[in-house]
């Protein structure tokens, strides 16, 4: 499940940056602010007004959870706000990840 962060930066950018930051104390976008997002129950940032599912959903964002969340938004939480399609690669989804990871800490 080892990704490639430096290409999981470049997919963030181009395909996630529209709608969500990950710097700490940087204000929510259309999205929330993923910023210490692993370990992280779904539907809790502060200050973010999410969807009734997403805060219903209670799972804990692991690598593993959002390997399957980022393949399908829509289908692991039907209700979402999310409006992203997905990252049908595994190889994207792992870059993601990694990237994540890191950025988000």
């Amino acid at each position: 499940m080892a990704g490639d962060a430096v290409n999981g930066a470049k997919l963030f950018k181009t395909r996630c940056a529209q709608c969500h930051v990950v710097e700490a104390g940087a204000p929510h976008k259309v999205g929330p602010n993923l910023n210490g997002l692993f370990g992280r129950k779904s539907g809790s940032a502060s200050g973010y007004a999410y969807s009734d599912a997403m805060k219903a959903k209670q799972v804990t964002w692991t690598d593993d959870q959002m390997f399957v969340y980022l393949e399908n938004p829509k289908k692991f939480v039907p209700g979402t706000k999310m409006v992203f399609a997905g990252f049908k690669k595994e190889s994207d989804r792992n870059d993601i990840i990694a990237y994540l990871k890191n950025a988000t800490k």
